[in-house]
């Protein structure tokens, strides 16, 4: 890999420091003071915590969110492993940019931003509201070859960063992953098996909704892509450019700015799990300013969690993607938010601890 993308790289992974301590033990004190039985709020006392940890305040305001959609096209869409054409990648970024997607509604009730990405689409997109970041024209076919070159992988990841960046200097403390790219369950069932060491059949699932016929291809396919790519798994970035895609690329460049800034990175299902899988493994560090937030009917996507260290907030049986299980735990963040703003503790409302 060129010197100056090695550099960029080791730039990126260095500005990641562990969590606040002080920050999440003043946290567990309120918690542990407000006018309840201690740890009888689950998992918002977690998230409250983490919360503390990741932005060094013990009460932070999370009150601005934002949702990263990276959109790409992937070559081996050319294998006949989706239901739906390559051609729709661009038409639904469109109607992420006209606000008529699912994530685009489920934002709004979250009082949340969307920001679309073109980081690989293989069309020529104009928009006022697109965020126009095209590393190339979708991946090349990883049944034939590598996705993409080492080069290619970081500057998508760069990408990522460089927008939570300017996200984060605007007020954004929370974030989640979002992704438009037909074909993309592909590769993330390929990085899973690379990294975790799993089979096709516990990795590869049905993606757009594909029958079985087609499920059995898409596992051939995948194989084929495995042995004509030899990806190191030792190198989180090998197998990344050489199984991935342009939006997971950018994706982990969201997850490790957000680590860099402070900032809670939200991650959606499968595809952004693969992309959170390449992240922990560039930066281990990174997984501590994580928050899963629902299990994927995807098969994998549990094995996908499992190998990061995450835990689902939800389980919604929704397979979408875009950023939608993400956004839908934005809810839950601001609920543990306000019960650390809001609620009373033992003493200010005169109430008796024992």
């Amino acid at each position: 890999m060129n010197a100056n993308y090695a550099r960029d790289m080791e730039s990126m992974l260095g500005s990641i420091i562990p969590l606040d301590q002080k920050a999440m033990d003043d946290a567990q004190h309120r918690l542990d003071s407000l006018t309840k039985p201690q740890g009888s709020l689950g998992k918002l006392e977690a998230v409250a915590k983490q919360a503390a940890g990741i932005t060094g305040e013990s009460i932070p305001d999370l009150s601005r969110k934002a949702v990263i959609v990276m959109a790409g096209d992937h070559g081996v869409c050319e294998e006949g492993i989706s239901a739906f054409p390559a051609e729709v990648t661009p038409q639904m970024v469109l109607n992420f940019l006209e606000g008529g997607a699912a994530v685009n509604v489920l934002a709004r009730h979250a009082g949340a931003d969307v920001m679309c990405v073109d980081i690989g689409v293989n069309a020529d997109l104009e928009h006022p509201l697109l965020v126009a970041r095209k590393v190339r024209k979708g991946t090349a076919n990883i049944a034939q070859g590598a996705a993409m070159s080492h080069e290619e992988a970081v500057a998508a990841i760069r990408v990522g960063y460089d927008l939570v960046a300017e996200l984060s200097a605007k007020g954004t403390r929370v974030f989640a992953t979002g992704e438009m790219g037909i074909g993309n369950t592909t590769p993330s069932a390929a990085i899973l098996i690379a990294l975790a060491g799993i089979s096709p059949e516990e990795a590869v699932g049905r993606g757009t909704g594909i029958d079985d016929a087609r499920l059995l291809h898409k596992q051939r396919v995948i194989e084929r892509a495995l042995q004509v790519n030899a990806a190191d798994p030792a190198d989180a970035l090998d197998v990344l450019a050489k199984l991935g895609g342009l939006e997971i690329a950018g994706l982990v460049g969201v997850i490790l700015g957000a680590a860099a800034h402070r900032a809670i990175v939200v991650i959606d299902g499968f595809i952004s799990s693969a992309a959170a899988l390449i992240a922990s493994r560039l930066a281990p560090l990174s997984v501590s300013y994580m928050m899963g937030s629902h299990m994927s009917l995807e098969l994998g996507h549990s094995r996908m969690l499992e190998s990061i260290g995450l835990a689902p907030m939800i389980h919604m049986d929704m397979r979408l993607g875009e950023g939608t299980g993400a956004v839908l735990c934005f809810h839950f963040i601001d609920a543990a938010s306000k019960i650390m703003r809001e609620m009373a503790t033992f003493e200010s409302a005169g109430v008796s601890k024992e």
